[in-house]
């Protein structure tokens, strides 16, 4: 009996489609232990992790596997991260109620503490070079960032304070305004921009070695910054307007533009709702229904009761997370737009509650997004600079441009 063409298609399609099917999960099992491989080969940079006001306020051994939170030795082993930086966090509130100083000095003993009690673990980083060579002993190097520059207080005496206490970069402000710049989160823009003493400040950093993030501030502070600074900035946790739209704590294209021609980079924020608009969508509208809650029943957020209300709330409502897939878009995004030279890593792990995309719940979990860069065809050495040789490569240009500077001033 003669087969039909379409009965003949159909045979072939079957036999060449089962070989491509099963080759298909062993390319994927290939892939998965490549992006491991490479997890450990390369120095994972992670330029945003809230694990000293995490420990502040329930302590952990993070030395050890820890019950919560998302970052410890084990963990950051297993994923790679080879340097973090430390989020020496200071809530806004401390602008008005002062403090700030005590408070990011206590948090940086707190880093030092971790160094001294686990030698073999952990050691301070202040600078590319000791980057490097911790990464040639094994250890995790320690760097540190502080969000939120209200512990300089006015006084440019206490940004040299910093700077010897290990900070290398300055989250210029954080979710209200204070005496530096506006925030995105704020209303009320007292500077539209930066203050007087925040431009100055700008220029000090660039002078002393700091690097500026812009993270947190409005669009108006950063083209002041850009305008001012003579070294490259940073983002050290944001991600991409293009993908939230209105959500002016993300950069716009513009933004990113500008931040890379000066030789900047972004690094990816993780959080759900910095990735995904629907999420985003879902949590402004759930917030506003627990808000309208808690002010009927005169209760506030932190109260037991309004606590309580909360997390029924939560379980009640489920919001979707983004997925990692959705941190390799936002970096594709960036790699169309200024090159693969201006974007990295910034997860704001421990910042940013439960919120983590799926994929990348803790810092054990970073091989997902090398693996995901393979899978779109990005090579080894575009992906060893998004996971940490931009960011290295912009901390070595504010050191070079902090030397020519300082030159500069002796003569």
């Amino acid at each position: 009996m003669r087969m039909s063409l379409t009965k003949i298609f159909i045979v072939l399609t079957v036999a060449f489609a089962a070989p491509a099917l099963a080759q298909q999960p062993q390319q994927d099992s290939a892939l998965r232990a490549k992006a491991q491989k490479l997890a450990q080969q390369f120095i994972i940079v992670d330029t945003h992790i809230d694990v000293p006001y995490r420990l502040r306020m329930k302590w952990e051994d993070i030395s050890q596997r820890t019950k919560d939170g998302e970052f410890d030795f084990v963990r950051a082993k297993q994923g790679g991260l080879k340097a973090p930086f430390m989020s020496i966090y200071i809530p806004a509130s401390y602008e008005k109620t002062g403090g700030a100083k005590a408070l990011a000095d206590t948090l940086i003993d707190m880093v030092e503490k971790f160094a001294r009690d686990w030698p073999k673990q952990f050691a301070v980083a202040r600078s590319v070079e000791d980057v490097t060579r911790q990464f040639r002993k094994g250890v995790i190097s320690l760097c540190m960032g502080m969000e939120n520059g209200s512990p300089i207080e006015h006084d440019m005496a206490n940004l040299q304070h910093f700077y010897d206490r290990g900070i290398r970069y300055i989250t210029l402000a954080h979710a209200l305004d204070n005496h530096i710049s506006d925030s995105s989160y704020d209303t009320t823009h007292v500077w539209k921009g930066l203050s007087f003493f925040g431009r100055r400040l700008i220029t000090e950093m660039n002078r002393v070695g700091i690097m500026v993030d812009v993270s947190h501030i409005t669009d108006a502070a950063f083209y002041e910054v850009m305008n001012v600074s003579k070294a490259p900035v940073i983002a050290s946790h944001s991600s991409c307007r293009f993908f939230t739209p209105g959500f002016e704590r993300n950069m716009s294209d513009e933004m990113i533009t500008m931040l890379a021609k000066q030789g900047g980079v972004i690094q990816i924020n993780f959080g759900s709702s910095f990735l995904s608009k629907e999420y985003r969508e879902r949590e402004d509208e759930g917030q506003k229904e627990v808000m309208t809650y808690l002010r009927s029943k005169n209760l506030k957020p932190e109260d037991t009761e309004g606590e309580a209300y909360i997390e029924r709330y939560r379980k009640g409502h489920p919001i979707t997370f983004a997925d990692v897939s959705d941190v390799a878009n936002h970096i594709d995004h960036v790699v169309k737009l200024v090159g693969v030279d201006h974007v990295g890593l910034g997860s704001d792990f421990d910042g940013v509650g439960d919120s983590l995309p799926t994929g990348l719940k803790d810092v054990s979990q970073y091989p997902n997004i090398i693996y995901e860069l393979l899978k779109r065809g990005y090579s080894e050495k575009d992906i060893q600079k998004i996971c940490g040789g931009n960011l290295l490569r912009v901390w070595s240009e504010v050191e070079s441009t902090a030397k020519e500077l300082q030159a500069q001033n002796q003569h």
